[in-house]
Order: C-alpha cells, then sequence, then structure tokens
C-alpha cells in the first residue's frame, strides 16, 4: 500500500496539477463533470424505474418523494430519464472528441511534418471545411444521413477536427526545426521514431487542452441537433430530445424542460470551467488561441 502511495506521489505532486488544484473555477467544473460522469454510471442502476417504459395512470406527476423530477407525458420518471440522458450525452461528447482527436491530430502531423505539396492539399481541405459554420455543416450532414446518433456523431467528428489539425500542423512546424529534433533525424533515426518520441510529446499539451475545452462544444451541440428531430429519436432519454417533447407542456408541466435544460448548462459550465483551468495550467501563454485562430 505504502509502495502505491509513493508511485502515485510524484503524479499528485506534478506543477501542473497542483496549479489545477489551485484554480477554484477548475476545481468547481471537475466536480461537475464527475458528478455527472457518477449520476450516468450509476443512476437508472439504482432507480427503480425503468427510463422508457410508460405508465400512462401517472402521466405528468409533479415532482414528489416517489419522482423526485415528477414524471412526463407518458408517465416515464424524469429522474430516471435524466440520468440515462447523462450516459448517451456524456458517452457522444467522448465519442465524438475522441474521433477529432485522432483524426485532427494525424492530419495535424502528416500536414506539418511532411510538408511540401501534402501539407498545400491537407491545408487547402481543412480551409474549405472552416469556411462554413461548424453547426451549419453538422446540420446538413445529419440532414442527409438521416436522424440517428450514429450519423450525429458521424456528422459532429467530420466538422470539428479541422481546428486540433490547425494546432498539431502549427506545433509541428515549430517543433520540427529545434535542435533535438534535427540531431535526432541526423542520426538516421526513422521518421516514426522522430515523431512518436520528439514531436507528439512536444504538441501533446496544446492538443489535450483543446480538447477538453471541446467537450462543452459537443454537448451542446448533441442537444441542439436532437431538439431538431436529428439526433437521438423517441424514446431515447436524450437531453435534447427531453426538451423537445417537453416543450410542449410548457405552462403546465415545467419540470419537463427545467430539468434536461438544467443539465445541460451544468454539464456545458463545467467542462468549460475545467477546460478553462487546464488551459490556464498548461498553456499560460495562450498558444493555443494563438495557433487555431481562436479569440
Amino acid at each position: 500500500m505504502r509502495s502505491a502511495l509513493e508511485r502515485c506521489r510524484p503524479i499528485v505532486e506534478h506543477p501542473t496539477l497542483r496549479t489545477l488544484a489551485r484554480n477554484r473555477a477548475a476545481v468547481a467544473g471537475a466536480v461537475v463533470v464527475a458528478g455527472l460522469a457518477v449520476l450516468a454510471a450509476v443512476g437508472p442502476v439504482l432507480s427503480p424505474y425503468d427510463p422508457t417504459a410508460q405508465d400512462l395512470a401517472n402521466r405528468l406527476r409533479s415532482p414528489s418523494l416517489a419522482h423526485p423530477l415528477g414524471t412526463d407525458q407518458l408517465g416515464r420518471d424524469v429522474a430516471t430519464r435524466l440520468a440515462a440522458g447523462a450516459r448517451i450525452s456524456l458517452g457522444i461528447a467522448l465519442l465524438v472528441t475522441g474521433i477529432r482527436f485522432a483524426l485532427g491530430v494525424s492530419v495535424g502531423l502528416v500536414a506539418g511534418y511532411v510538408g511540401g505539396w501534402v501539407d498545400e492539399v491537407l491545408m487547402r481541405v481543412v480551409d474549405v471545411l472552416l469556411a462554413f459554420p461548424g453547426i451549419v455543416l453538422a446540420l446538413v450532414v445529419a440532414g442527409v444521413a438521416g436522424p440517428s446518433l450514429r450519423n450525429l456523431v458521424l456528422a459532429l467528428a467530420a466538422v470539428g477536427w479541422t481546428t486540433y489539425a490547425r494546432v498539431v500542423r502549427s506545433s509541428v512546424l515549430e517543433v520540427r526545426e529545434r535542435a533535438f529534433v534535427k540531431a535526432s533525424r541526423l542520426t538516421g533515426a526513422p521518421r516514426r521514431r522522430v515523431i512518436r518520441r520528439h514531436v507528439l510529446p512536444t504538441v501533446a499539451g496544446p492538443v489535450v487542452v483543446l480538447a477538453t475545452l471541446d467537450l462543452g462544444g459537443v454537448i451542446l451541440a448533441t442537444a441542439g441537433l436532437s431538439f431538431l428531430g436529428l439526433g437521438a429519436q423517441p424514446p431515447a432519454p436524450e437531453w435534447g430530445t427531453m426538451l423537445a417533447t417537453g416543450r410542449h407542456h410548457l405552462r403546465d408541466a415545467t419540470w419537463l424542460v427545467n430539468a434536461p435544460g438544467l443539465a445541460i448548462v451544468c454539464a456545458v459550465l463545467g467542462a468549460n470551467l475545467l477546460g478553462d483551468g487546464v488551459r490556464d495550467a498548461l498553456d499560460p501563454e495562450g498558444e493555443i488561441e494563438r495557433k487555431s485562430g481562436v479569440k
């Protein structure tokens, strides 16, 4: 037990983590995100209700001990659906961010390290995609592919990787001219080894910060597209879908929109606070904003 604690001590005492721990806003954001993750993991399991089973005899019941957040127009427990929706919303956010991360880092590494015509072609593709508003392009992709969670993930992943590519390319262009990278190439090290041992560790920090900041935007975009009917379809308990079905009862059952709306606000706010804290800890000079063109 003691040896395990000793092994973890360098991680806990890392300067970045200590800086992050001193940022109250970042800690608050981490607590909110962790709370939602716990809700998604154990909420549906502990609840005695089925998030999709209808109970018309108990429709539109106001909040009570039996139903802390009330029931919807089909008698389903809103609290249970909210917890189940956390699994969908947070799961999609992590999946989309992971796809964006992998695709953007790959394109940025190739463009920045290889250079030449490869760099020109890849960056012109990035410029074309950046010329369109991301949410509009996602609407087009989701509308053409059809409403479903799979198509929603593809639509959001297809339009968000360009910023990652720009940040990584800019970092690689700077790193590849440093002395230790040139020395590694002069010794005859394979290109893959140079990228893996010298380039990737240097550009990892900015990309991790960008991914953290991206989580909130993905959660909001997921809810927005689902609200418009292009994402999760009923009876799936996704937060945007819950808002869409509950908007017809704004006068007689406000809890139907208050609960998912507040969950979206908390998730986006928590992710943004955490992302800002990570950025301040890893990128105090604001290099990410300069490289990505974000103000």
